[in-house]
């Protein structure tokens, strides 16, 4: 019988070293100016090259893991696929908005300025019409999921981000020119991953990388 395994130290305590690294990354903001002001000067369309690097190697190890020819079976299963796309496209985008309105303009009307609690509504638009694409493969792969499963929830949300993100933020918020930003940042964050993921699998490179192609099928 195959002895099941626990989470490792590291997964633990992932909580307290996320916790760790906000103090640190707050601390370098307040006391070392510099680093920040230099690591923003690398950025393309608005995507932080540093950042995308970082997001990179954290999401290829999960990539590894995937049975791209098993993909294409995930069909078969699309009620995880519909959840997620109703979730994450007709409920959170709005209700982020509800709650951002309720707590900015009318709970802490008082002690917000009105172009401060502006700016924090469109951070929390911005935020709830963007599902995360780095962190579901980090999930996944910590609570042992489906990484075929995953990849292809995660493709078919960045086909919907490319559709349906801008209107949203445009609807809520009145924000417009976000589409190639949204491009680039898929490109780097999952469509690289996803490529050089199935390259070492497979023994060559991919020719239609297994995700955006595959998923649909």
């Amino acid at each position: 019988m195959e002895k099941k395994q626990g989470i490792g130290f590291f997964e633990k305590y992932l909580t307290i070293w996320v916790a760790l690294c906000i103090i640190i990354g707050i601390a370098v903001g307040q006391w070392l100016p510099a680093i920040p002001q230099t690591l923003s000067k690398f950025e393309y369309a608005n995507v932080s090259i540093p950042v995308a690097i970082l997001i990179w190697l954290m999401i290829y190890p999960m990539m590894l893991k995937v049975d791209f020819q098993s993909v294409k079976n995930v069909g078969k299963r699309p009620k995880g696929i519909i959840v997620t796309g109703v979730t994450n496209w007709l409920i959170k985008p709005f209700t982020m908005f509800g709650i951002a309105y309720l707590f900015f303009y009318v709970v802490f009307k008082a002690f917000i300025p009105a172009g401060l609690a502006e700016e924090y509504l469109a951070g929390a638009v911005l935020l709830g019409a963007a599902p995360c694409t780095a962190m579901v493969f980090v999930w996944s792969y910590l609570t042992k999921g489906d990484a075929a499963y995953t990849l292809v929830q995660v493709a078919v949300n960045d086909l919907i981000i490319l559709v349906a993100f801008a209107p949203i933020v445009a609807f809520l918020l009145g924000v417009g020119g976000v589409s190639h930003s949204v491009a680039i940042r898929r490109a780097l964050y999952c469509d690289t991953t996803c490529g050089w993921g199935h390259y070492p699998n497979n023994g060559y490179p991919p020719q239609r990388c297994g995700v955006f192609q595959q998923c649909i099928y």
